[in-house]
């Protein structure tokens, strides 16, 4: 043994002495410790790390965070993990998160101290992404294991995962494999060592073997848990995606501010209207106000009843209700050409009930500036003085009543105060119009509008406008003017392929929000076998990142070969085969998620400003947050706020928003809910914890995905 190890044992003995000392004087009084409901997060700048933080960020779960790669950083000790408040024991985090299972020097007093921490008080650590060695329960890979790539590999929860905290996924857990030539995924596999107490929650087959290692699994020693992570992930890939909720809440015993849940809502403008269609042969769309050449029509695209039919059924094959962004003038213009008919209308309005429905203005005519056409691109108009010309606030007011008084007379289902403007008009636009129209505020207010969809990719943060917040949605990548799978790829050529290939070379020219394609699409395979997958990766991306907001198509996706449906059932269908029933899709309206975004906002603010304050003491969960901020919390099923169920049932527990009100939240749990053996051991007075062992060796800073780690001897 190296003299650094006694040193390092020696040193943990002294300091769960000083941390046991209040945790002592709790037996003799029947005191039961406090445990503060904020995470530890320990990071080395490495992406396992960096994810976890990420996860908790986007929950709106509190977390301090300490980076060993800054100077005169804060030091972990004794004093910093724990202390007394009112004669009351406090443990400081309720979790730690570590890079790996031990990332300080041999002999540290850091790693001596957060063990100590973790036995006095039963204080789960997380190891982000360590090697598979017996100081973390597991027998090192060259002993009948694997190193390596598990790019493509399909891991699987095993029971005693599905049992826990992964009882939320079906049990598939796919590694992604995106290119053939960047290796995405390293991992250790491997089985428990002998005598450990190790269980597997995430494995997967060892190659040239029969058994299976473990990626993700629970190690019992020493008085301490740790949640052994054995592979490398980033935020954005979706094995992480799927786990990161597990890993929270097995941190965390499933007690925790903040929540996750995974949103799906889809929204379809221009119903009613219809879509001009792209031109292969001028590379752009007839009747848009770029596309210059007045000898070719334009060529609209228009949704039929069948369209209709078989939007309802998906719907109902799917349980998936599909929001309608309507402009009115589509069906008034169909009945003027039409001898008063317009099958279309007829069939929507009388499925009215089986979709939402929103105001996407009567005629979609653009609410921002003048638009200046005679030029490509086009500019904002100007008066003589230099100033913008903009469309004024009584046209804005007749585009939104109008159309809202011609839904309300069709009976559509309508929640009043939304809306969705024609391109997101009146919104700033880049380049031409780095403003919102002035106008546009004074006519939101004056017709009541509380919720405004802005487009995502160049308006993403919520904000104000007059009298509405606005919601962002986020495009998906099938093109308005596209009702068939070649039209769509030949337009995606264009845009996305170099001028020496033949396309515009827009990406070529905007390399930092876009990437040229190696060669063009075919256009008969091109949709189904790249922009289906790609636009389905991306928008499952979205749903597994606790992400509300929406996506929005058009009425022409829906046409003639109904090419949106691939992406959409590719999204459900996918999530459907990854989470089990108790995680559903939650699908909501527009109001409805802009009013989620405003209490994460609002939440988020107070986190930062330092005004939340939340512990447990034994079954009771105390918050105290500004009074006009909603608390978020995640719970056991059966845990009551004032005498009352708290929250909804959402992937075996409970989560939701507690809304503002005077004084703290009091949230009871149930009896049965899973409480820290040092707080039951304080109740029941036990002993102290072992203090024989401590951490003895570490994964070196310079191990990496490539490099295997070599033991110390």
């Amino acid at each position: 043994m190296k003299s650094t190890t006694r040193i390092t044992a020696l040193a943990a003995g002294a300091l769960i002495a000083a941390l046991c000392s209040p945790v002592g004087a709790a037996h003799a009084d029947t005191a039961t410790p406090r445990i503060d409901l904020r995470v530890l997060v320990v990071s080395d700048g490495g992406p396992a790390t960096d994810a976890i933080a990420a996860e908790l960020d986007t929950a709106g779960t509190p977390y301090t965070e300490i980076d060993l790669r800054q100077s005169g950083r804060q030091v972990i000790d004794a004093a910093f993990l724990a202390d007394t408040v009112d004669g009351q024991p406090r443990a400081k985090f309720q979790a730690v998160v570590l890079p790996n299972d031990n990332p300080f020097a041999a002999g540290s007093a850091e790693m001596a101290a957060l063990a100590a921490y973790e036995q006095a008080y039963a204080i789960p650590q997380v190891d982000a992404y360590t090697y598979a060695r017996p100081e973390a329960g597991l027998q090192y890979p060259v002993n009948g294991g694997y190193s390596g790539s598990i790019d493509g590999v399909a891991a699987q929860v095993t029971d005693a995962g599905k049992a826990g905290a992964f009882g939320y996924l079906d049990g598939a857990v796919p590694f992604e494999d995106n290119s053939a030539d960047v290796g995405e995924s390293y991992a250790y596999l491997s089985t428990p060592a002998a005598g450990a107490d190790f269980t597997p929650y995430v494995d997967a087959a060892i190659p040239g073997t029969s058994n299976r290692g473990s990626l993700v699994g629970e190690y019992k020693h020493d008085g301490r848990r740790e949640l052994v992570v054995t592979f490398v992930y980033n935020q954005y890939q979706q094995q992480f995606r799927l786990l990161a909720r597990g890993i929270v809440e097995w941190a965390t015993g499933g007690v925790h501010l903040g929540a996750d849940r995974n949103y799906f809502a889809v929204h379809v403008d221009d119903v009613f209207a219809a879509d001009d269609r792209w031109n292969s042969d001028l590379n752009c769309t007839p009747g848009d106000v770029d596309c210059t050449d007045g000898s070719v029509e334009p060529d609209p695209i228009r949704m039929t009843p069948d369209d209709v039919d078989h939007a309802t059924s998906w719907q109902t094959s799917k349980d998936f209700t599909l929001d309608l962004a309507y402009n009115a003038v589509g069906t008034v213009n169909e009945r003027e050409d039409n001898n008063g008919t317009d099958l279309l209308a007829d069939e929507l309005v009388a499925d009215r009930d089986a979709f939402r429905w929103i105001n996407h203005t009567y005629t979609h005519a653009f609410l921002g500036c003048e638009q200046d056409v005679t030029v490509v691109p086009w500019k904002c108009a100007t008066n003589a003085d230099g100033s913008t010309k903009w469309v004024s606030q009584s046209d804005i007011s007749d585009e939104i009543a109008t159309n809202r008084a011609w839904g309300e007379s069709a009976g559509l289902p309508l929640e009043s105060d939304e809306l969705v403007t024609g391109e997101h008009s009146g919104l700033r636009i880049l380049p031409q119009q780095p403003d919102d129209n002035p106008n546009l505020g004074p006519a939101l207010t004056a017709n009541g509008v509380a919720w405004l969809g802005s487009d995502n990719s160049r308006d993403p943060e919520q904000r104000q406008v007059g009298s509405a917040t606005t919601v962002s949605r986020y495009p998906v990548n099938v093109f308005y003017n596209a009702a068939k799978a070649a039209e769509q790829v030949d337009e995606y050529n264009w845009i996305y392929t170099s001028r020496a290939q033949g396309g515009s070379g827009i990406c070529e020219d905007n390399p930092a929000t876009s990437t040229c394609l190696t060669a063009p699409l075919d256009t008969a395979t091109g949709y189904g076998d790249y922009i289906v997958p790609l636009e389905t990766k991306t928008a499952l991306g979205h749903v597994l990142s606790n992400d509300p907001k929406p996506h929005f198509i058009h009425q022409s996706n829906l046409a003639e070969e109904r090419i949106a449906y691939p992406v959409l059932n590719g999204v459900i269908d996918g999530y459907d085969a990854l989470f089990a029933d108790n995680a559903p899709l939650v699908n909501l309206r527009m109001k409805d998620i802009g009013s989620e975004l405003g209490k994460r906002a609002a939440w988020k603010s107070a986190l930062a400003s330092g005004e939340v304050t939340a512990y447990r003491v034994g079954d009771t969960v105390t918050v105290q947050a500004p009074d006009d901020v909603a608390v978020p919390a995640t719970v056991p099923a059966g845990t009551t706020a004032g005498g009352s169920a708290f929250g909804t049932a959402y992937a075996g527990g409970l989560s939701g928003w507690a809304e503002a009100s005077a004084g703290p939240l009091t949230l009871a749990l149930p009896s049965s809910a899973d409480a820290p053996s040092a707080l039951r051991d304080a109740e029941g007075g036990t002993t102290a914890p072992d203090t024989s062992k401590a951490p003895r060796t570490r994964v070196p800073a310079g191990v990496t995905e490539s490099v295997p780690f070599t033991p110390e001897s």
